[in-house]
This record gives C-alpha cells, structure tokens and sequence, in this order.
C-alpha cells in the first residue's frame, strides 16, 4: 500500500507568507494590530498608544498595508485606517493566547 503524498503549500506562496509573518514580526505592529481590530484610528492615535512619532507609525502602517492586512480612509485632513485582512484576527489570536491577553478581555 503506497503512503499519500501530503499536500504542501507552493514555495512561491510560503515566500510570500514568509514575508508577510516578517512583516507582522514587530512588537509596535503586533500593537497597531490589535488597536485596528478594536477599530479604526488615525496614525496620531496609533503613534501615542505605540509611543512613536508619527513618522514611524506612518511606516509601520505603510509595510502592513503593502502585504495587505490593512487600508485607510481619508476623512478631512486625517486617514483613518483599518484592519481588511480576516486572517490578522486569528493570528494576533494566537499570539495573545501563547503570550497573554489583554486585560479588557478577560
């Protein structure tokens, strides 16, 4: 009796996800994350909550939008941006049950 040949993802789909999860590998994003999944909020407010500077917050969101996870919306002279990958939910579920969870949540 042959044993099946398990099914694997291609190697150009795991570069990408590669690249992705590289991206997502940073504690001020794994924040933004979380903030976004709660809802939508300006780069202001996401720069505070992380303690950066605008600009680096700005960078932050300009990488995750780049793989995806997130989009912005202009409204007047500010971008509020938001999650638009369903995915981040389990993953930011998975780190918070492996390394914690936020307290409102328990």
């Amino acid at each position: 009796m042959g044993r099946l040949k398990p099914r694997l993802t291609t190697m150009e789909a795991l570069t990408e996800a590669a690249e992705c999860l590289r991206v997502l590998a940073h504690p001020h994003r794994l924040r933004i994350v979380q903030m976004l999944l709660q809802g939508d909020h300006t780069v202001g407010e996401l720069a505070e909550a992380c303690g950066l500077p605008s600009a680096m917050a700005s960078e932050h969101l300009r990488l995750m939008q780049r793989c995806g996870f997130l989009a912005g919306r202009r409204d007047g002279r500010n971008v509020y941006y938001r999650v638009t990958e369903p995915h981040l939910r389990r993953i930011l579920r998975c780190v918070e049950d492996r390394f914690g969870t936020p307290t409102a949540a328990r």
